[in-house]
């Protein structure tokens, strides 16, 4: 193994930890701007929940309806910005239950399933930090153990493929 290898793996271990530690820090303003944008769209709708509780059974779908039919243009018109205020409320709602797991599967939603909005702001608003918390320091750990695994295999799979000339079991023996 040379030398200029020997740090490049050290490199890409201390980077994917310091990466990796992050994750738990990320995933908690995530949920944090979640919960906030949350209660807005909760509070936006609260005035129109209570005509929809009054008029139309408690239903905001029928209210909407309701708006959009009307023959009254000014109604025909507020329709559009009730409907987008409920359609963002039910969308946090269903990214809040969706995030009710540990922090793996909190991660694996946001990397699969994350709102581009949320992501978006909360990448550019990120505070970084060094917590040494038990589940940061194990999430750097594994994320550095991952990364190293992964360049391993990669280098084994290149090796066996540089020495076609020579036997697999030669090839082999030589790393």
């Amino acid at each position: 193994m040379s030398v200029i290898y020997r740090y490049f793996l050290i490199l890409a271990a201390c980077t994917s930890l310091l990466v990796g530690i992050q994750i738990p820090s990320f995933v908690d303003q995530y949920e944090k701007r979640l919960d906030a944008h949350f209660i807005e769209a909760q509070n936006n709708l609260r005035g129109y929940r209570e005509i929809a509780d009054k008029y139309h059974g408690g239903s905001i779908e029928a209210l909407i309806t309701k708006h959009e039919q009307s023959a009254d243009p000014t109604f025909r018109e507020e329709a559009k910005p009730i409907k987008n205020i409920y359609q963002r409320y039910l969308r946090f709602s269903d990214q809040k239950r969706s995030l009710e797991s540990e922090l793996v599967g909190k991660a694996a939603f946001i990397v699969m399933h994350g709102d581009e909005e949320l992501i978006n702001e909360t990448y550019s608003n990120y505070s970084f930090t060094i917590p040494l918390t038990r589940l940061a320091v194990l999430s750097g750990f594994f994320t550095a153990a991952l990364v190293v695994l992964v360049i391993e295999l990669l280098r084994l799979l290149l090796s066996l493929f540089r020495f076609t000339g020579r036997s697999p079991r030669r090839a082999w023996n030589s790393l």
